[in-house]
C-alpha cells in the first residue's frame, strides 16, 4: 500500500480559504463605508448658521438642532485623510455636502473676476466718505425751507430747488422725548414748540400749566366741548356714521387741531390742513399732539390730495371764503368729497343775521345749489350738505349754468403744481370712489380704483395688490420680532414710498397706536386713490424738495426702494438731511435698499450722527438687499 500524500489540499479546503478572505475583504469595506458615512453625515457650524433674518420665525423653529461632535474616529480611519467639504447646492435645490473639492485654479479664478469687473464697471458705485455736519444756528430750530406764503397760497421756492439744507436743524433749548399717546392729546411740553404764541382766537384752545401746554378740548368754535359737537353733527345727520361709513376726513384750519384729536377715538383718521403760522404753530402744535397734520391751505393750486379723497370736509370758522371768485375753491373742495360725502360749515353767517352776512349766506346757498350739492340739515350754527353719488344731476342742470361741468379729458388726479380749475369735478360713470365698504372691512378689500393705475400690470393686478399685503405685513412682524418695535412709543409715522399703503394697513393689523403719513413720490405711478379707497391717508410730493412740515415731528420714517429710484434725479444726501430734520429725537429710520445703496446711506448717517446697524434682509446674505435701520438719539 502507497502512504498517502500530505502536500496536496482537498477540493474541500480550497474552497474554505476562498470563502474566508471574500468574507474578511466585505467585512472590512463594510467597516470603511460605515466610517466615510460617518463624518459625511457631520456638518459643521458657520457664521451663516448665526446671520439674523427677518423670515418667518415659525419655520426657524422647526430646523434641526446641530449634531453633537464626533466621537474620536478608529485607528484605522484616523490614518486615512479626510476629504475637504462644504455645503452647496444640488440639482434640487437642497444643501448638500455630497462633492469632493478639486484643486485650486488660480487662472480660472482671475479670468472670472476680470469679466465680472467689466460687465459691471458702469453699475459700480463707491462709497464716498461724508464729513460730519455741522448744526444749523439756534434761530433755525423750527426752520422749513423753501417755503413762501403768497396770495394765502402754499408753494414752494423752486429757485433753490436740489440746494437744500448743508447742517442739521437744532432742537429748541430744554426739549424733552414727546409726551405719549395718548396723553399727547391733553398735553403736551411747552419746551419742544418754539416761538410758541398763544392767539387771541385760541386762547380757552390751549392754556400753558408751567412747562406743559394743555388742551382742554373746547375754545371758541366749540362753546359746549368738542364731544358734544361732535354729537351733535352724528344726530344731525345719523347717514354720516363716523367709524364705520365715515373714515376719513379733512378739517380745515379748524383752531388746534381738536376735531381730528376726538374723532380719533371713533375710528376716524382727520388730516388737518392749515397755512405756515396763520394760527402760530397749529400745524406744529397738532403734530406735537400726535394728529395727523400738515402745512397747505386751498390757493390757487390743486391740493396734494386725489379725488374722492376724504368722507367728510369739515371747516369751522376757517376763514375761507368758499363763494370769491366763482366759488372755485369750493369746487376744489367738491373734487376732494367723495360722492355721497358731507361738507360740515360751521360759520357765522349759519347762524347770524345781518344784512352782510345774510349775503354770504344766500350766496353760499346759490353755489352749493348749481354744484348739485343738497342741504340735508341746518341747525344753530352747523349746515351739512351732501355730494351726489353721480353725475346725473350736473347732466340734468342748464347748459349754460355755471359752474360748467369739467371737460371728459380732464383728469382729477393730476395734483402735482395744477392750477385750480373752475369747472365741477365728474364723478366716474362706473361708480369707482363712491361704492367703497365700511371701515374695517375697506382696509383690506381691493378697491376699484386699483384698476384706473396708470402701471404695467393689467390683468393681475389684486394679485400684486395682496402680494403686497403679505410682504409688509412679514416686514412689521419681523420689525416687531427683532426691534420690538411696537414698544418703541411711536405715535407719528410716515411711509416714504407707500404703494399701496401696505404697511400703514400692516399696523393697523398689528394693533399700532400710530397713524402713518402715505408718501407717494411724483416719481412712481400715482396710487393715492387706492391708499384714501382703503380708509388712510397719504400725500403726494417731489423727495427732491423739503416736506410740507415742521422739524421734529415723526417718529419713525420707512423707506422701501425709495433711494434707488431718487438717486437718479435727487440728491440723496440732501433726502437724508430732510429725514433728519423732520424726524424727532429717539425717532427711528428703517431703509430696505441695493446694497450699494445702503452702504452709501450708512454713511451719511453716521455723518448726520445717527446710530446705524445694517443687516441683511429676509432674502439671506447672498440678496442684493439690505436692511438699514438708524436711531437718533436725544
Amino acid at each position: 500500500m502507497k502512504p498517502m500524500n500530505t502536500s496536496s489540499s482537498s477540493p474541500h479546503s480550497t474552497n474554505l480559504s476562498t470563502f474566508t478572505k471574500i468574507v474578511s475583504f466585505s467585512l472590512l469595506s463594510f467597516s470603511l463605508f460605515v466610517v466615510f458615512k460617518y463624518f459625511s453625515a457631520y456638518t459643521i457650524p458657520t457664521a451663516q448658521n448665526l446671520q439674523l433674518s427677518f423670515s418667518n420665525t415659525t419655520r426657524a423653529a422647526a430646523t434641526t438642532p446641530l449634531a453633537p461632535p464626533p466621537l474620536s474616529p478608529p485607528p484605522a480611519a484616523a490614518e486615512r485623510p479626510l476629504l475637504e467639504r462644504t455645503g452647496i447646492i444640488n440639482e434640487l435645490g437642497v444643501m448638500t455636502e455630497d462633492f469632493v473639492v478639486g484643486e485650486f485654479d488660480e487662472g480660472l479664478i482671475e479670468s472670472i473676476v476680470v469679466v465680472s469687473n467689466s460687465s459691471h464697471e458702469r453699475g459700480e458705485r463707491k462709497v464716498v466718505r461724508v464729513e460730519k455736519f455741522r448744526i444749523c444756528e439756534m434761530n433755525m430750530s423750527d426752520y422749513f425751507p423753501g417755503l413762501d406764503n403768497v396770495d394765502s397760497d402754499f408753494q414752494l421756492n423752486l429757485s433753490n430747488k436740489g440746494k437744500g439744507l448743508d447742517c442739521l436743524v437744532p432742537r429748541p433749548k430744554g426739549y424733552k422725548l414727546h409726551t405719549p399717546w395718548p396723553k399727547s392729546r391733553d398735553e403736551v411740553w411747552f419746551d419742544n414748540i418754539p416761538h410758541t404764541r398763544v392767539d387771541r382766537a385760541n386762547k380757552d384752545a390751549v392754556l400753558r400749566k408751567g412747562d406743559k401746554l394743555v388742551f382742554p378740548g373746547d375754545g371758541p368754535q366749540f362753546i359746549r366741548g368738542m364731544d358734544k359737537y361732535l354729537d351733535q353733527i352724528s344726530k344731525m345727520v345719523p347717514e354720516i356714521a363716523f367709524g364705520r361709513h365715515t373714515r376719513v376726513a379733512l378739517d380745515i384750519s379748524s383752531g388746534l387741531a381738536s376735531f381730528g384729536a376726538y374723532l380719533l377715538e371713533q375710528n376716524v383718521t382727520t388730516l388737518s390742513i392749515a397755512p405756515k403760522d396763520v394760527h402760530h404753530n397749529q400745524i406744529e402744535l397738532a403734530l406735537e399732539r400726535g394728529i395727523p397734520a400738515m402745512i397747505a391751505t386751498f390757493g390757487r393750486r390743486r391740493l396734494p390730495y386725489p379725488s374722492q379723497a376724504f368722507d367728510l370736509v369739515h371747516c369751522s370758522r376757517c376763514g375761507v371764503n368758499w363763494t370769491v371768485d366763482d366759488g372755485i375753491l369750493l369746487l376744489e373742495a367738491n373734487r376732494l368729497l367723495r360722492g355721497g360725502g358731507y361738507f360740515v360749515w360751521e360759520a357765522e353767517p349759519v347762524y347770524r343775521y345781518g344784512n352782510e352776512l345774510e349775503e354770504q349766506w344766500r350766496a353760499m346757498e346759490d353755489l352749493t345749489s348749481n354744484i348739485c350739492w343738497e342741504l340735508v340739515n341746518k341747525e344753530e350754527y352747523i349746515a351739512i350738505w351732501q355730494k351726489p353719488l353721480n353725475n346725473s344731476c350736473y347732466l340734468n342742470r342748464d347748459p349754460n349754468a355755471q359752474p360748467l361741468l369739467c371737460n371728459t379729458d380732464e383728469n382729477p388726479e393730476d395734483i402735482w403744481y395744477t392750477e385750480v380749475k373752475a369747472c365741477i369735478t365728474r364723478l366716474p360713470e362706473n361708480g369707482y370712489g363712491t361704492n367703497t365698504s365700511n371701515w374695517p372691512a375697506r382696509l383690506h378689500s381691493p378697491p376699484d380704483r386699483l384698476f384706473t393705475i396708470q402701471m404695467d400690470a393689467e390683468k393681475s393686478r389684486k394679485e400684486l395688490y395682496k402680494a403686497d399685503s403679505k410682504y409688509t405685513n412679514d416686514i412689521v412682524r419681523g420689525y416687531v420680532g427683532a426691534f420690538h418695535l411696537n414698544q418703541m412709543n411711536l405715535r407719528n409715522v410716515m411711509d416714504m414710498k407707500a404703494g399701496y399703503g401696505g404697511y400703514a394697513a400692516a399696523l393697523v393689523d398689528f394693533q399700532f397706536s400710530s397713524w402713518v403719513m402715505n408718501v407717494i413720490p411724483v416719481s412712481g405711478p400715482n396710487t393715492l386713490p387706492v391708499i384714501y379707497d382703503r380708509g388712510l391717508i397719504g400725500v403726494m410730493h417731489d423727495w427732491c424738495d423739503p416736506f410740507a412740515t415742521y422739524p421734529r415731528t415723526y417718529d419713525l420714517l420707512n423707506a422701501v426702494g425709495l433711494f434707488s429710484v431718487e438717486q437718479r434725479r435727487c440728491n440723496i444726501t440732501n433726502i437724508m438731511l430732510e429725514m433728519d430734520r423732520i424726524l424727532r429725537p429717539g425717532g427711528r429710520v428703517y431703509i430696505r435698499d441695493t446694497t450699494a445703496v445702503i452702504e452709501q446711506l450708512e454713511e451719511i448717517a453716521k455723518a448726520v450722527g445717527w446710530v446705524p446697524f445694517m443687516f441683511d434682509s429676509g432674502e439671506g446674505p447672498h440678496s442684493n438687499w439690505k436692511l438699514l435701520a438708524c436711531e437718533k438719539r436725544l
